[in-house]
């Protein structure tokens, strides 16, 4: 990926990204922090994993769009916090694909690189994820690495329904869903930058 694409992408537009990101997710809590550390944790998995600087920060800056579709998602929803129909679930997961169609036309690298997350956050290395049941290398490594920050930083942070797990604790969780629910690449490259994700 050419080295100039971020150095080219004005803070302005940087900022305009993350403020979309943040708001599509603003009735349901304060997610700002939430973004803050998947960009960090994606950034360090990317680079990890072998990619260019230039390339694991494009990456790392789509992947706070991972949510951008729950916009389109009721707001009654996303305030519940839980205790979903089966219906309702149905609408809930479409986050995925609506987030997808806000940005898949866009004719900036981010926010297409943002459409592909946002579709495939959700989906496991086994195929038990959503929406598609996408299984293994088929998930774009994007969605692979934003799939593991993105449940890393919800185990360990306190939500309104939840309290924080211990960062060891989820760390040895997600270790052990190697090649079950996330690919052993993402959970090795995880691993290897372990002082990063257990620092406070």
């Amino acid at each position: 990926m050419p080295q100039s694409i971020l150095s080219s992408t004005s803070r302005e537009t940087i900022e305009s990204i993350s403020l979309l990101a943040y708001v599509a997710e603003a009735a349901e809590w304060d997610n700002r922090s939430h973004l803050r550390r998947v960009k960090a944790y994606a950034f360090t998995l990317f680079t990890t994993l072998g990619l260019q600087a230039a390339e694991a920060e494009l990456l790392a800056l789509a992947c706070v769009l991972h949510d951008v579709g729950k916009a389109a998602t009721p707001d009654e929803l996303l305030k519940r916090q839980g205790q979903y129909t089966p219906a309702e679930w149905q609408v809930m997961e479409r986050h995925t694909i609506d987030g997808e169609k806000m940005l898949r036309d866009a004719s900036s690298p981010i926010l297409r690189a943002g459409a592909v997350i946002a579709l495939t956050h959700h989906e496991r290395w086994d195929g038990s994820g959503y929406p598609n049941h996408t299984i293994g290398e088929a998930i774009p490594m994007s969605g692979r690495v934003c799939a593991l920050v993105d449940v890393f930083d919800a185990l360990t942070t306190a939500r309104l329904y939840k309290d924080p797990v211990d960062r060891e604790e989820a760390f040895d969780l997600i270790r052990r869903a190697s090649g079950t629910l996330f690919d052993p690449a993402v959970v090795q490259a995880f691993v290897n930058s372990r002082s990063v994700f257990l620092s406070r």
